[in-house]
């Protein structure tokens, strides 16, 4: 049975159990605990989810949110916070809410594309005329740049920010691991500050006016760009594809009878309405038609399989307890 008719085949049970709830939530409500830089695309999202599914089956559906760095929402999950649906910025994310027993396993071969349903890359904003002539990573580490970057140990951007760096000097030095790790070591020598979160670091390098460049999601440094704040977008000639993904959190879905509504949310993600949204909220979508010819700067992509060897590899090298990042960065220094 298609996606669609499954879900609509069980709406009625849907609707019939609309008034139970779990923890004084109605079976009409999704929570969806998502990453910091997702806030505004998930609520236009959600509003576009809730009027599909009021026409398809004649309910009404609230889809609360929360947003904070990727891998403190991880925890937040494990600890207890009872999402439906979890939105994070990067699969070891996911993995870690799936080893704890709340996710299946096999959960990235659910949905299309790795149950990423939309891209973005890590691009460069700068002051407006872009006063220290930033184009490139190499540029990043000279003396005096001072890079804005949130921290790798609570926020999955960081994670996509470091590897991006990583990806390119294994590029540089043909693929020299002592090499790329000396390169990375000089850029977070040039960061003056960790925030825990993509937006956090957003507010540091616009708001609070610190850094010269702010390494960044590609939709957060063109929604700066977009509120007129006084920056402009820089993107690198290569960088990394980040592919964000969603997943049904089981025990909760199954505890709290929301697996069909859920179910239809993450595949509206898909649907070529929530694909365009992406997009205006500078989302590379995975359709080719949800976005107009030119929306998207070019740029060369490599993947983290390509650079470390798939995720697993990554998070062993660089991201746990003692790993490279531990080893290169020494607040302060």
């Amino acid at each position: 049975m298609a996606p669609v008719a499954r879900v609509l085949a069980l709406a009625a049970s849907l609707a019939a159990a609309a008034t139970g709830c779990d923890g004084g939530r109605p079976d009409s409500v999704l929570f969806n605990v998502s990453y910091d830089a997702t806030r505004e695309l998930y609520a236009e999202l959600e509003t576009a989810f809730a009027a599909d599914w009021k026409a398809k089956t004649g309910q009404s559906v609230t889809v609360d949110q929360s947003h904070a760095g990727s891998g403190k929402q991880a925890r937040s999950v494990v600890d207890g916070n009872d999402p439906d649906i979890v939105s994070l910025a990067l699969a070891p994310d996911i993995d870690h809410i799936a080893r704890a027993g709340l996710i299946d396993l096999a959960w990235q071969a659910r949905l299309p594309h790795r149950s990423a349903p939309y891209t973005s890359t890590i691009v460069f904003l700068v002051r407006k005329g872009n006063p220290k002539g930033i184009r490139d990573w190499s540029d990043l580490v000279r003396p005096g740049v001072q890079v804005i970057t949130p921290n790798p140990r609570t926020s999955g951007g960081a994670r996509w920010n470091y590897l991006a760096a990583w990806g390119h000097a294994l590029e540089q030095h043909g693929g020299d691991e002592t090499k790329a790790r000396a390169f990375v070591a000089a850029l977070y020598r040039n960061v003056p500050v960790l925030d825990s979160g993509a937006r956090a670091a957003t507010t540091t390098f616009v708001e609070r006016e610190i850094g010269d460049v702010l390494l960044a999601w590609e939709n957060e440094a063109l929604l700066a760009v977009a509120k007129g704040k006084p920056v402009e977008l820089v993107v690198p000639p290569a960088s990394i594809l980040a592919e964000p993904p969603v997943a049904i959190v089981d025990k909760v879905v199954d505890r709290r009878g929301t697996r069909a509504l859920a179910t239809a949310y993450v595949e509206f993600l898909y649907a070529p309405a929530a694909q365009a949204i992406a997009a205006r909220h500078h989302y590379r979508p995975r359709d080719p038609a949800a976005a107009p010819p030119g929306t998207f700067a070019p740029v060369r992509l490599f993947t983290v399989d390509e650079i470390a060897g798939g995720w697993d590899k990554a998070e062993a090298a660089h991201f746990v307890d003692g790993a490279v990042f531990d080893q290169i960065y020494a607040p302060g220094q």
